[in-house]
């Protein structure tokens, strides 16, 4: 087993910091094929789920029997900025199934866009369930207890039909795991979040473009890569950048998981740390290995006046 990928943050001539991040890698099948550090570790995937948590909208005829688009198809795979185009189609997607956003369950908080924050401040409307960044994978969920003719209140318990009849065993399906032992944790917009091992976890998004379900969304999410995340974020300029041959997903603590659109190669990482910035440069590195992009900079570190003060980049010594 190789050790873990270290990310280093320089200034000047020093090595600052250094992130130390666990890589699963696996190929179109699942089978494992390379891995940095612990590609066993235990791991909460966060909102780098969400595509897997989306694709009963798929495989149940959802899409087909709600005429759904890419772009509600992407907005529900999403960790979005709040901006108003974000908004608006999560408005939009409400108003065509009868709701309002307080039948979203996820809370609310001021866009993580700050331009957005700062506009929606200044028009003096109160930040509402809307702009919370996972607004768009609740409206889906929203979208399959109607499906199932079920009472749309309480949808982010375990017990309640679009957890335990779609959504858990569709984690389960993916990512060839067995939830039933396991007492959830709660993600931060309320719903179950599970323990997963991450070479499990990158076999989940390795599934995701081998099936017809999963491939549907990864698809959509490579369109519209905007509605993915929003201006200035990573998802949306590393997908942008692969130009259709990959697409990834961020989750909360330094997760990162993406594929290989062509060969189906997938991956899943953590940071040890829990911090995003070494886990964006490790992505941006491994799907450089993949050939999906071209990462022959490092990320340059820049103080308040703009001034180059240091990079972060993989450690030289890396193996």
């Amino acid at each position: 087993m190789k050790d873990p990928l270290l990310i280093e943050v320089t200034r000047g001539s020093v090595v600052e910091s250094v992130h130390r991040v666990d890589i699963a890698l696996v190929d179109g099948t699942g089978k494992l094929v390379e891995a940095w550090g612990d590609s066993g570790r235990p791991t909460l995937p966060r909102s780098s789920l969400k595509p897997i948590q989306a694709t009963p909208l798929v495989s149940e005829g959802i899409v087909a029997s709600n005429g759904l688009t890419d772009e509600q198809l992407a907005i529900s795979c999403a960790s979005h900025g709040g901006e108003p185009r974000h908004v608006q189609i999560v408005d939009r997607w409400l108003e065509q199934m009868g709701y309002s956003h307080a039948a979203l369950e996820c809370g609310s908080h001021l866009p993580s866009h700050s331009a957005a924050a700062r506009d929606l401040i200044a028009s003096g409307v109160n930040a509402d369930s809307r702009h919370n960044n996972c607004s768009g994978k609740h409206t889906g969920f929203l979208c399959m207890a109607q499906h199932l003719g079920v009472n749309v209140a309480g949808y982010l318990s375990p017990d309640h039909p679009v957890m335990k009849k779609l959504v858990t065993p569709a984690i389960e399906d993916f990512c060839r795991v067995n939830l039933s032992d396991q007492t959830p944790g709660i993600d931060g917009c309320g719903i179950p979040v599970w323990s997963i091992p991450l070479s499990h976890l990158a076999g989940g998004w390795s599934q995701l473009r081998a099936r017809g379900s999963g491939r549907r969304l990864l698809e959509a999410m490579a369109r519209e890569p905007f509605l993915v995340a929003g201006t200035e974020r990573a998802c949306t300029r590393i997908i942008e950048l692969a130009g259709g041959d990959a697409v990834v997903k961020t989750g909360a603590e330094g997760v990162f998981c993406g594929v290989d659109l062509r060969t189906g190669h997938a991956f899943a990482l953590k940071t040890r740390d829990g911090e995003a910035r070494g886990a964006e440069v490790a992505t941006e590195w491994l799907l450089d290995r993949l050939g999906c992009i071209d990462f022959a900079a490092p990320r340059l570190l820049r103080n308040w006046s703009g001034e180059t003060v240091g990079e972060i980049r993989v450690s030289k010594n890396q193996n």
